[in-house]
């Protein structure tokens, strides 16, 4: 299957939330949505996008990192509808029969152009987080992990996807 495919059978994050019968899903992925702000400067340059980006997701609904980062890419969208996003489980296979589960960390966003050429991954936490986590300051990792559990680092995703996006368009 074709990347491009994968993208055509994907869910929209409003699928996605409804992918489990526990409306606690859908109401936390909602209130998430709700309260990104994104900086002035941040929403100029997602206005800047003037070529379609497609964004494949792979995540889960009941991973806490998708339910954090997945609403960062639907706030984009309500900004710039250039920006495509699809989302599918890590259970999908694609050639060769591989399953992305053994390869895949949740949630895992793939970058591309508007012909499918790969701009880059973001994977499970913004690159801000993962260098405090890799500092060995255990208890600055705690306490930025509950942080961003809260939803304190979108922003930091958003800037992640963003450099992605800008740095091959």
């Amino acid at each position: 299957m074709q990347m491009s495919e994968l993208f055509e059978n994907g869910m929209s994050f409003d699928e996605f939330l409804q992918t489990e019968d526990d409306e606690s899903y859908r109401e936390k992925g909602l209130e998430i949505l709700e309260s990104i702000n994104f900086d002035e400067e941040y929403i100029k340059e997602i206005n800047s996008i003037n070529e379609e980006v497609n964004i494949l997701i792979y995540g889960e609904i009941w991973c806490a990192d998708c339910m954090i980062n997945i609403p960062v890419v639907e706030k984009m969208k309500q900004y710039n509808n250039k920006v495509k996003m699809s989302i599918v489980n890590k259970e999908i296979k694609i050639e060769n029969n591989v399953k992305l589960e053994e390869h895949i960390r949740l949630p895992t966003f793939i970058v591309y152009d508007k012909d499918f050429n790969e701009l880059g991954t973001f994977k499970e936490f913004p690159r801000k987080l993962k260098e405090i986590m890799e500092s060995g300051n255990e208890s600055n990792s705690l306490v930025n992990i509950r942080k961003y559990r809260k939803g304190d680092f979108t922003q930091e995703t958003l800037k992640d996807i963003l450099h992605l996006i800008n740095r091959r368009i």
